[in-house]
């Protein structure tokens, strides 16, 4: 295995075994839910904000272990981004896993998030690391609900 293999391995593993910011936040200012009926994934996402960034944000619920590991890793990454900002993160990211665009030669934003762009290759999985930011996306929007369907 290559040691991008092995990296992907290695993260996708330790934010499934302990995931970033997996609680409620009981006074979110949003909220929305996300669900993936291919993979049984669901998951709710909250968001605090403060003015136009996002104060803190959170997610609860059950997956597979990259779509559990894409939702702690979203929330470290949106987290004191502005609404802007983390449209620019969910457009660039969604892009990336789809394969429309290729993180290490295009300019983007997403750094250590680029280890998700193996995803592409495996169409399945595509739908389980892009829930939580559909989710988050939502919630930042006032909807109430995502899906990958």
């Amino acid at each position: 295995m290559s040691e991008l293999s092995d990296l992907y391995q290695e993260v996708i593993l330790e934010h499934n075994k302990n995931p970033r910011n997996f609680r409620e936040i009981a006074d979110a200012d949003k909220t929305a839910d996300g669900n993936n009926p291919l993979c049984g994934d669901a998951l709710r996402v909250y968001v605090s904000m403060e003015d136009d960034k996002v104060k803190d944000v959170a997610f609860k619920g059950s997956g597979c272990a990259i779509s559990k590991a894409s939702a702690s890793m979203m929330t470290q990454a949106v987290k004191g981004k502005t609404k802007e900002e983390a449209d620019v993160l969910f457009k660039e990211f969604r892009e990336m896993v789809m394969g429309e665009m290729d993180a290490d030669e295009q300019e983007n934003s997403l750094g250590k998030l680029k280890i998700f762009a193996g995803v592409r290759e495996f169409p399945a999985r595509v739908k389980c690391a892009s829930l939580s930011w559909h989710t988050v996306h939502a919630a930042l929007n006032d909807e109430e609900s995502a899906s990958t369907e």
